[in-house]
């Protein structure tokens, strides 16, 4: 399984923001500091304020910060409202499966167990583990 860009993205800006979460941060700051496009960040912070992940400020000291701590925004929770099509195979999708065999595959039921389980680890953490040193991901950021 791939992660897209804007799964990716929205995992690193929450990640960002966390460690950044005493004072409001500035899309500009978290695009440059993250190696990240800014108009595509701009639509990935929209994104999360409308998820309730995060939450904007507008005006001159204005700037996003995070809509609940750290320790309740879980992984998995953040995958599952990001991405865009968890659909591993054609015969995940009824309105698009033409696979003659997917009743009796065994196949698709061992690919469902494992996004089950790959959703299930992410679900084991959260956003402040992904912050648990930030010392370290400060001082790895792009400048």
């Amino acid at each position: 399984m791939r992660l897209t860009r804007h799964t990716d993205n929205a995992l690193r800006a929450l990640t960002y923001v966390a460690i950044h979460d005493a004072t409001p941060s500035r899309i500009t700051d978290i695009a440059r500091r993250m190696g990240m496009s800014e108009d595509h960040l701009a639509k990935v912070v929209g994104r999360l304020a409308e998820l309730g992940f995060l939450r904007t400020i507008r005006g001159r000291s204005g700037g996003v910060h995070l809509a609940r701590p750290a320790s309740e925004i879980v992984v998995g929770d953040v995958v599952r409202a990001t991405e865009d099509n968890m659909v591993l195979v054609e015969c995940f999708d009824p309105a698009t499966n033409n696979c003659p065999i997917a009743p009796a595959c065994e196949l698709a039921r061992a690919l469902d167990k494992a996004l089950e389980a790959f959703l299930a680890v992410l679900d084991r953490y959260t956003v402040a583990d992904l912050v648990a040193k930030p010392r370290v991901l400060e001082q790895l950021m792009h400048t």
